[in-house]
């Protein structure tokens, strides 16, 4: 029986130790696990090897992109130098040319001025005056001078004034007339007028005619116009202020064909 004892005894320490050395041991478990780690490790380690390579490729193409925008960017560049140099020029050389159109057409319209002033100097400041703006100079004519209320009918001495200023007029090139209408804000309704749009603008071509048919002047460079009650001068609560508004202004502009030839050249 002792023996039986001892003989199970040693076969189970024996197994146990049979078991042991055929089994994994520690120091091998724990190898095993740094072996796969390290297979993880070179795995993620090449994977983000060839994002680099990926991105410094891109990158290297970028660049080359870059440095070939710049070569075409310096090209357009010194391109546009060299046109904003002539543009720069032409410019320059414009800005002389209209500077010269503008002064000789400053100076033929004080000149007209002044002529026009001269042949009307008989008139009383009530009746019509001279005077520039805008580059244009302006012939103001009173109602009184040309008109009876209400009517367009333009009287001997308004004839007379429009004739002496016809003849400065004709001796005048490259110059433009625009006659324009003003009316006080009393409203008028007659077989004739059906309000005082219609009456400015009679009165208007009625200086027209006098100008042109019976004085000779170019019809090609004048025009009739109207404007009725609304670009009154004074206040239209006086008497006095309603009469400065019954007007007819003669405008007289220089040609821009010429600064128009300059500018969209």
């Amino acid at each position: 029986m002792k023996k039986t004892f001892q003989f199970i005894t040693f076969s189970t320490l024996f197994l146990s130790l049979l078991f042991i050395s055929c089994g994994p041991s520690k120091k091998m478990l724990v190898s095993q696990a740094r072996v796969d780690k390290l297979q993880k490790d070179s795995t993620k380690t090449h994977t983000q090897l060839n994002e680099c390579v990926a991105v410094v490729k891109n990158l290297n193409e970028e660049k080359k992109s870059l440095q070939n925008q710049n070569a075409l960017a310096q090209i357009d560049f010194e391109a546009l130098a060299a046109s904003s140099e002539m543009t720069i020029a032409e410019q320059a050389k414009r800005l002389r040319t209209f500077q010269e159109i503008t002064k000789a057409q400053k100076a033929v319209m004080d000149k007209l001025k002044n002529s026009i002033a001269e042949a009307l100097m008989n008139y009383k400041m009530d009746e019509l005056y001279v005077y520039t703006k805008d580059g244009n100079v302006y012939v103001s004519l009173e109602e009184k001078l040309l008109f009876k209320s209400g009517s367009d009918v333009v009287d001997p001495k308004g004839k007379e004034a429009l004739k002496s200023l016809a003849k400065v007029l004709n001796g005048t090139k490259d110059i433009s007339v625009l006659i324009e209408g003003h009316t006080d804000n009393v409203p008028i309704k007659t077989k004739l007028f059906a309000d005082n749009w219609d009456l400015s603008v009679a009165r208007a071509t009625s200086i027209v005619r006098i100008l042109t048919t019976d004085s000779g002047f170019d019809p090609n460079r004048i025009t009739a116009s109207g404007r009725s009650q609304f670009h009154p001068v004074k206040d239209n609560t006086t008497d006095a202020g309603r009469a400065s508004n019954r007007r007819t202004e003669v405008i007289l502009s220089p040609d821009l064909k010429e600064i128009y030839k300059l500018l969209y050249q």
